[in-house]
């Protein structure tokens, strides 16, 4: 309405920018629903495709605009946001309930070493520029085509060791709350005789999630120059709390009904689809659209990714989590946010 009524830049900026949010929780929920439905084979290749779907479309929608710096940082933010703020989030509500909540370990040691190799592999473009005197754009594209073949190889073997090979270590913090009301709701609710119904909602909300991604694409660049944000600081902090709300609610949720296994489960494998499905495919869709989407991130993007997955290591691999964890994880998230609205490039 605000674009065919000729509001205005701003008034589209802002109400499409609000659109987006109940789009993305209509389809995380929808994507749920139909992997649980469809059972863990097919129900992890659903959450593959449709489990970062929010972000991916604004990402593509801006890389097809040319705002390739908007769609780098956003590849950055959506990984700060899963390991700090989600999680940060998840252990400071859930600590305030219980003193001390306990998850697995084996899960947040898979996932963060995961984690660990794909910021190492996204950094390594960053590094070779910054550590030679010229490197040639073709030669960073071809280093970032060949790293992002990699990384989507690395997340097919995270999928097998997951779902077949070792999905026993995913099944621990499920099958010990096996009595739990969480699995009693979803057992319910998860009927296959909704199986239909919610994949109408996965596909009309993600028809409306692109749609209006289109308006705030369009806009987005005009607006954050007039009231004097850069793109950066649009990437890293306002396009991933648009993106995914959605999963701070699932996480806070889970959190408060003592379902830690599942909340790092989610926070961490969401931060793990970022950067090992996401960001390889933006660089190949770089291709396709003909932009230069390349690795070579900001230095001090690379710095901050390095940040929050140490941290979020270090506090995650002893397997219990308190109020004073997620403090520490919502103090980093604030002060890099901080930090990048600050920033002049």
């Amino acid at each position: 309405m605000a674009d065919f009524l000729h509001w205005g830049t701003t008034a589209v900026f802002i109400y499409s920018g609000l659109a987006i949010i109940p789009l993305a929780i209509g389809l995380s929920t929808a994507t749920e629903k139909v992997a649980v439905a469809t059972g863990p084979s097919l129900g992890g290749l659903v959450n593959a495709i449709f489990g970062s779907a929010t972000g991916l479309i604004i990402a593509l929608v801006a890389l097809r605009e040319g705002l390739v710096d908007l769609v780098k940082a956003s590849i950055t933010g959506s990984i700060l946001c899963d390991l700090l703020l989600f999680l940060g989030l998840a252990m400071l509500t859930g600590g305030i309930r219980y003193k001390e909540q306990k998850f697995q370990p084996i899960l947040a040691q898979v996932n963060g070493v995961s984690m660990t190799l794909a910021v190492i592999a996204i950094a390594l473009p960053t590094l070779v520029i910054d550590t030679s005197n010229m490197v040639e754009l073709l030669t960073i594209n071809r280093l970032s085509i060949v790293v992002a073949t990699v990384l989507l190889i690395v997340y097919g073997l995270t999928l097998l060791f997951s779902l077949k090979t070792h999905s026993y270590l995913y099944d621990i913090g499920v099958a010990i709350k096996k009595d739990s009301k969480l699995i009693q709701e979803q057992e319910e609710t998860f009927d296959k005789k909704y199986l239909i119904f919610w994949i109408g909602v996965l596909l009309i909300t993600t028809i409306g999630v692109a749609f209006e991604s289109e308006k705030f694409v369009d806009v987005v660049d005009s607006v954050i120059e007039k009231i004097g944000l850069t793109p950066l600081f649009t990437g890293v902090i306002l396009l991933p709390l648009l993106s995914d709300v959605a999963g701070i609610v699932t996480v806070v949720r889970l959190a408060l009904k003592n379902q830690m296994d599942l909340t790092v489960a989610i926070a961490m494998g969401d931060s793990l689809l970022v950067a090992l499905l996401t960001a390889p495919l933006l660089v190949l869709g770089g291709l396709v659209v003909n932009k230069d989407m390349n690795l070579n991130f900001n230095s001090f993007e690379v710095v901050a990714l390095a940040i929050a997955v140490t941290i979020t290591n270090l506090i995650s691999f002893s397997g219990n989590s308190n109020w004073l964890n997620g403090t520490l994880l919502l103090a980093t998230y604030i002060i890099l946010g901080v930090a990048f609205y600050y920033h002049p490039v």
